[in-house]
This record gives structure tokens, sequence and C-alpha cells, in this order.
């Protein structure tokens, strides 16, 4: 893997083989910011068992679907793992808890929303666990991010590139790019990797 111009450029069988959350908040929780939530989240990621390949800048945006809310922060990691699906959506669940998350009801502000976007190129239909996500396509605070760090990624379902998808977002259009101090507005690859 090498970083050039601040995106994740991977060998095309990892790029394919891609594990893409996306990450959002609303409310800080006990943190100063929900930047400061996010960046606390994503640092948890290794220990539950998720190292962070690459990841995105935070991107703002207007609450969805009623935009008179709190502002959201947005943003996406590729994470690496060989665990299948259904425990990747758990420890996602799990981040989600340690950060103060309950689930009620369906796009409520919340501390903390994990999203499981993609695994690899597998479609899948089952109850609880659709793959890929099924709106993440139409979200530009999803699409923009991921085309931030790998604009060549495909949806498996759709053929699409993440580039091509966030051009044609219908949802959330308004989601901006945000600089902040922790992530300095650039995706960040493997910290490890000295390329």
């Amino acid at each position: 893997m090498t970083r050039e111009a601040g995106r994740w450029t991977p060998a095309p069988e990892a790029l394919d083989a891609a594990v893409i959350v996306a990450l959002g908040s609303n409310r800080p929780g006990d943190h100063p910011t929900c930047e400061d939530l996010l960046e606390a989240a994503l640092a948890s990621f290794p220990q539950a068992g998720l190292p962070v390949l690459a990841r995105s800048g935070w991107w703002s945006s207007a609450a969805w679907p009623d935009p008179r809310g709190k502002e959201y922060r947005n943003g996406v990691a590729i994470v690496e793992t060989v665990d299948p699906p259904h425990a990747v959506l758990e420890a996602l669940f799990a981040i989600e808890r340690q950060f103060g998350r309950t689930r009620g009801l369906p796009n409520a502000p919340r501390t903390l929303d994990l999203d499981l976007i993609a695994h690899g190129r597998q479609v899948s239909a089952e109850p609880g666990l659709i793959l890929p996500h099924p709106r993440a396509a139409e979200r530009l605070f999803v699409m923009g991010p991921l085309a931030e760090i790998a604009p060549e990624w495909r949806h498996p379902a759709l053929g699409r590139t993440a580039t091509e998808l966030a051009a044609s977002a219908t949802v959330g259009v308004d989601a901006r790019p945000t600089p902040s101090p922790s992530s300095s507005g650039h995706p960040q690859a493997d910290p490890g990797d000295p390329s």
C-alpha cells in the first residue's frame, strides 16, 4: 500500500477486498466535539480487531432526514480483517455501545453511528446484514469521504466507482470536507507504512 496525494493506493485485489466502515456523529457525548469522539472511536478499532488501513478526513452535513437537527460529522475508514461480515458488524456495535450509542428510532441523533458499507465484493440480503449497505451509494456523506481515499473502489452491486457515486449522490448533498486539527483534513494511510 502506498499513499499518493492523500489517497490510498492499494493493489487492485486489495481494493476489491476492502472492508469499508462509515462513521458518523452529531452528539459528542463525553468528548468536547463530535470530531474528538470520532477520532477516539477510530482509535479503538485496532483493539476491536479492525486495524485501520486508511481513513478519510471528516465531513459535515445537515442532519437527515430533518435538517433542523444538529449537524453531523462523517467519515470513512478502510479496515483490515479476516472476520466474516457478521463478526465485523458485532464489533462495530460493541464500539458504538462503548461510546454511548443506544439504538432507538431510525435516523435519530446519536453519539456514534458505525455502518458496514462493504465487505470485499460480497453481496448479501440476509436479515440484519445487507451488503453492500443499501443506502450508502446515494449518500454524499459516505461516498464523498470514500472517494477521498479510494476513488476507484467499485460498488459490488452497481459497478460504479466511489467518485461516480459521490457525483450522483441524492442524499446529504450539502456534505463537505471539514478541516480538523486531528486529521488535518487529509486522508491518512496506515501510520506504520513508510511510503
